[in-house]
């Protein structure tokens, strides 16, 4: 059951990304919201990627003041707020479906490649009693940066293929202009 409850105890739960929401009963939005900036902040950490960081200090931000917007509206408008996740992984339509797929793949990639950097971290941590210190070091220097260095490279392919698209786009969008004889 949603309802504005007592201010005190809603300003420390606001405190936490997602515990605010899920306070006032709107659990979808809390757990959505939480699981968000709890993914982000262990990616961030666990590949010492600091800019990262700057993106769940935004999500701590909207989670703050969307706790004390919700409360500071009019009983009918809070009670006409539907409790709903941020991310929407099941949608019946076809292009839901699609991005679903999509998504999917993303999420698979990124879970495997986590697995493999935890995987060599341990194994690393074995081999600094098998390996003479010198081998040893050089490894783990290079270890240390690869998963920064792959992100990188994976940010850079991300924003090509998004410039790629818009091109893509803007071609579509003057052939179809072009076919309609408006200019």
């Amino acid at each position: 059951m949603t309802s504005k409850k007592n201010s005190f105890w809603r300003l420390c739960f606001s405190c936490m990304p997602g515990a605010g929401e899920m306070y006032m009963g709107f659990m979808k939005m809390g757990v959505s919201t939480m699981s968000l900036f709890i993914a982000i902040f262990f990616i961030a950490v666990s590949l010492e990627f600091g800019a990262l960081m700057l993106v769940s200090l935004v999500i701590w931000f909207y989670s703050f003041f969307h706790v004390h917007n919700l409360a500071s509206l009019s009983d009918e408008e809070f009670y006409s707020v539907e409790d709903d996740y941020i991310f929407h992984f099941i949608d019946t339509s076809v292009i839901g479906k699609e991005f679903y797929q999509n998504n999917r793949r993303i999420l698979a990639v990124v879970l495997i490649l986590m697995g493999i950097v935890m995987t060599w971290q341990g194994m690393l941590t074995l081999l600094y009693e098998y390996l003479p210190e010198e081998i040893y070091y050089y490894i783990r220097h290079f270890s240390y940066d690869l998963p920064k260095i792959l992100v990188g490279i994976g940010i850079i392919a991300l924003g090509a293929a998004m410039i790629r698209g818009k091109k893509k786009e803007i071609g579509q969008m003057k052939q179809m202009e072009g076919e309609d004889g408006t200019e």
